[in-house]
């Protein structure tokens, strides 16, 4: 109590501007704030600051630059450094000193946004190793933030081997080297590969300097490519090709291998200074022609399955690794070469016969068509001379049509034996390919493996009949078909065609007849050997012309007769009787009868 009594009042404080509060100390308010903005950090908008990390949520970084107050950054803007910690320098920018609520306001994205084109192109120059944050995937690779620039990281930068999951990335933070930047467009470049394959070349030299062709070593798949599968052998690659894979024909490599498989491959070939490296799988076992049944020969029937077709021909694979071709001659008996797609396609299981065989080539000649009879062994009995078949139109020649009676068996009509009537030019007049013609076997040539075919002989010879008909200086009705240089052809009755030279062309006013004109025309010659009717129509008034000028001449010398002397007239009548019934017997007669006229005149 005693103590208490003791305290005395403090002479100069304000007890006054207590009780209204306007006053703590004898300081005012005025100097209380310039002491306490003495205090601070002078900092000022849009500046770029360092701050000590105070506090780390899982929303938000509190930072601490010296101010009056601490500034809060979103967790976000330090993506790429996922080890930050309580107590860590960062840059930051000021974007505003108090906003409406007293709060600094401040920003880690723009502080490296505002150096960072200066740092990246440093990073460049001095190939300096930089973490980035991957943000996300785009087209060809992904977007890294690097010192708050978006840069690109190609797909084929991330990793030495091929990624087949990108997304795994997205969100990672990686270290990074910048390796190339444009500076007109600020696009940056940059590579997580690089970091690693200087490594890995190391590795390559030792792996490779140790190699030996036939050695044999364990690897794993890496890459599956349309052209052969990448084995990883532990630091360095090798290649099997698609035709090392497998003694048989693959045509996917998937379908020997998968990815990521331990498999063993041989060593056939590799060069130190391209780093390249050459494997096989097949080469592990031994060749099929080596297992081939030692029984077999030619002769033997085989199945198999269809693994190439070409045009020339289909590979049969008998066994896998042994494959035999059937060359399209050995298809069919036809002799009519087709492609070999017209008879058997890939996949096909067919049985086929063994024609050549030839182990130390390891190479094999099939066919299929001597699982048939050979239509011309017994071509005889089956076609004999004479015989009447239907055949299909399968070429034509200037000379005739080439027909097949049946798969093997070939022919020929001579264009000659296609019509009695018809002159055909071309066969294509006649008919069509592929059409079916009737016809008859005229003569067999087994050794060419051919017949000789007729198309008219299917029809009794009409020009016996026409030689009754178109007699020499017989007139029929024509048709004008076709004009050529050296005449026309006349269209007769019965289809039958007939010529015209020039001169017998022209009609009695002296013009030309024309193409389809309808006239009467005369034979002038008929040959039955040779098929041939010549005919004119001007020969028709110029014959009447000589008819009327003989009957003229005639009515002349009738008139003349009629001046005669009487003696003369009187005899004239016997001499006229006697002319009338002379032979060719009497010559003697006539000329004496002759010289006695002569005599009395």
């Amino acid at each position: 109590m005693s103590n208490l009594n003791n305290i005395q009042p403090l002479q100069e404080f304000d007890w006054e501007g207590y009780e209204k509060g306007t006053a703590l100390t004898q300081q005012s308010h005025e100097e209380q704030a310039q002491a306490y903005e003495k205090s601070l950090t002078g900092v000022n908008d849009h500046d770029v600051v360092e701050g000590k990390v105070i506090s780390i949520n899982k929303r938000e970084v509190v930072v601490n630059i010296g101010y009056k107050s601490d500034g809060v950054i979103p967790v976000s803007e330090f993506r790429y450094n996922p080890d930050l910690a309580v107590g860590d320098t960062v840059e930051v920018y000021i974007e505003n000193q108090e906003d409406k609520k007293g709060q600094l306001i401040l920003s880690h994205k723009k502080a490296r946004a505002t150096k960072s084109w200066e740092r990246v192109n440093a990073a460049l120059e001095s190939q300096e190793i930089i973490k980035g944050y991957i943000k996300c995937r785009t087209k060809g690779g992904m977007i890294v933030d690097v010192f708050g620039i978006e840069a690109f990281l190609p797909g084929s930068q991330i990793d030495v081997k091929p990624i087949r999951d990108y997304d795994v990335f997205v969100g990672k933070t990686m270290e990074f080297k910048v390796v190339k930047i444009n500076q007109d467009y600020r696009n940056v470049v940059v590579s997580h590969k690089a970091l690693i394959e200087a490594e890995l070349e190391a590795q390559k030299k030792e792996i490779i300097s140790k190699l030996e062709k036939g050695q044999v070593l364990e690897g794993t798949v890496k890459n599956i490519t349309s052209y052969g599968v990448f084995i990883d052998l532990g630091g360095v690659d090798g290649l099997v090709h698609i035709t090392d894979l497998s003694w048989g024909r693959v045509s996917d490599p998937h379908e020997v291998v998968e990815l990521d498989q331990k498999v063993n491959v041989a060593i056939l070939d590799f060069d130190e200074e391209k780093k390249r490296i050459a494997l096989g799988i097949k080469q592990l076992t031994p060749h099929p022609w080596e297992a081939l049944d030692p029984n077999l020969k030619v002769g033997d029937h085989v199945h198999g399955r269809v693994v190439v077709m070409a045009d020339y021909g289909a590979f049969i694979e008998i066994a896998p690794g042994v494959e035999g071709l059937i060359h399209v001659s050995e298809m069919s008996w036809s002799q009519h070469l087709r492609s070999a797609q017209d008879f058997m396609k890939v996949g096909d299981e067919v049985e086929a016969v063994i024609l050549t065989l030839d182990r130390e080539e390891r190479k094999m000649s099939l066919g299929i068509k001597q699982l048939k009879e050979d239509p011309w062994e017994n071509i005889e009995v089956k076609y004999p001379v004479g015989s009447k078949h239907s055949a299909r139109v399968r070429n034509f020649t200037n000379f005739g049509v080439f027909v097949e009676i049946e798969e093997g068996v070939d022919g020929l009509i001579h264009i000659s034996d296609l019509s009695w009537t018809k002159k055909v030019k071309h066969p294509s007049e006649f008919t069509q390919l592929g059409a079916m013609i009737d016809v008859v076997v005229l003569e067999i040539d087994k050794a060419n493996r051919r017949l000789s075919l007729g198309h008219k002989q299917l029809e009794d010879n009409p020009w016996d009949v026409f030689e009754t008909v178109f007699t020499v200086d017989s007139v029929h009705e024509g048709t004008i078909v076709e004009m050529l240089e050296k005449g026309a052809v006349i269209q007769l009755e019965y289809g039958v065609e007939a010529f015209a030279t020039p001169k017998h062309l022209v009609k009695e006013d002296g013009s030309q007849a024309q193409q389809g004109e309808k006239l009467q025309f005369k034979v002038i010659e008929f040959n039955k050997d040779s098929k041939r009717i010549i005919v004119s129509h001007s020969r028709i008034f110029e014959d009447e012309a000589r008819r009327e000028a003989r009957e003229a001449r005639k009515a002349e010398r009738a008139a003349a007769a009629a001046k005669r002397p009487a003696k003369a007239r009187e005899e004239q009548p016997v001499i006229q009787n006697q002319a009338a019934s002379t032979t060719l017997g009497d010559i003697d007669a006539l000329a004496a009868l002759k010289a006695k006229l002569e005599q009395g005149e």
